[in-house]
C-alpha cells in the first residue's frame, strides 16, 4: 500500500485539509524533485512510506502542544519538517539548512500546501540565534556531534531533540550525557522498511 492511504490508516482522525495536503505531497516532491535532488528517484515511488510516515514516526511518540515552536535542522527537502507541519496545524514550525537550492524548493512546496504555520531558511544551524521548544532531525550526523551543533537552539533544561535514526546506536549513544529514550518504529508501523528504525528522544 503506498500513497495517502498509509496515512490515513495511521492518523484516521485528520480533517479534510489535512488529507488533501498530504494527497498533494506526491504531485509536489515529484515536480520539485525535477527541478532540485531532494530525494531519490527510487525513493519518490516510496513517498509515502519512506519519508511521509517516517516524519510523522516522531508523532507517535510526542503530541505537540499547540503553540510549541519546533525547528527541524537540516531539513533537506521537508522532512520532518512539512509533515509535522501538516498534522499540528496550531503549532510552529521553521526549517533550517545550509543548501539554498533545497530550501527554495521546501519554500515552494510550502506555499503551494498553503502552510501558515510553517517556513523554511537557508542558515547553518551554528550560526541561527532563535529559540525553540524542540528540534527535530532526520540524521544529519552522529548524534553528539548533532547536539553540539544544535545545543543553543533551545533553553537549557526546557525542551527536547527527537532526532530520527536508523541501525545499532549503542555506541553512538554511550557519550551523550542528557537524558536519552528509543522509541522503536516498527512498534508503531509496519513492513521491512520501518524494522530498524527509531526515534531517539533526548530531553535538552
Amino acid at each position: 500500500m503506498e500513497g495517502i492511504d498509509l496515512v490515513l490508516r495511521q492518523f484516521p482522525k485528520i480533517t479534510e485539509q489535512q488529507q488533501a495536503r498530504f494527497a498533494a505531497l506526491g504531485g509536489l516532491y515529484a515536480e520539485w524533485n525535477g527541478r532540485v535532488n531532494l530525494i531519490s528517484r527510487k525513493d519518490l515511488d516510496h513517498l509515502y512510506e519512506r519519508h511521509v510516515l517516517h516524519s510523522l514516526g516522531i508523532a507517535k511518540v510526542h503530541a505537540f502542544k499547540p503553540g510549541s515552536r519546533t525547528v527541524d535542522v537540516g531539513t533537506g527537502g521537508g522532512f520532518p519538517l512539512v509533515p509535522l507541519a501538516i498534522l499540528f496545524p496550531d503549532c510552529t514550525f521553521h526549517g533550517i539548512d545550509g543548501i539554498g537550492k533545497k530550501i527554495m524548493a521546501v519554500q515552494g512546496v510550502i506555499n503551494a500546501l498553503g502552510l501558515a504555520n510553517c517556513t523554511a531558511e537557508q542558515v547553518r544551524s551554528e550560526d541561527h540565534k532563535l529559540k525553540y521548544d524542540m528540534i527535530v532531525s532526520r540524521a544529519v550526523t552522529t548524534l553528539p556531534e548533532f547536539l553540539r551543533m544544535t545545543r543553543h537552539l533551545v533553553p537549557k533544561g526546557q525542551g527536547k531533540l527527537f532526532y530520527l535514526k536508523g541501525g545499532e546506536l549503542a555506541d553512538e549513544l554511550r557519550p551523550v550525557r542528557q537524558k536519552v529514550r528509543v522509541h522503536e518504529l516498527s512498534a508503531y508501523f509496519p513492513g521491512e522498511f520501518f524494522a530498524t528504525k527509531k526515534v531517539v528522544e533526548v530531553e535538552l
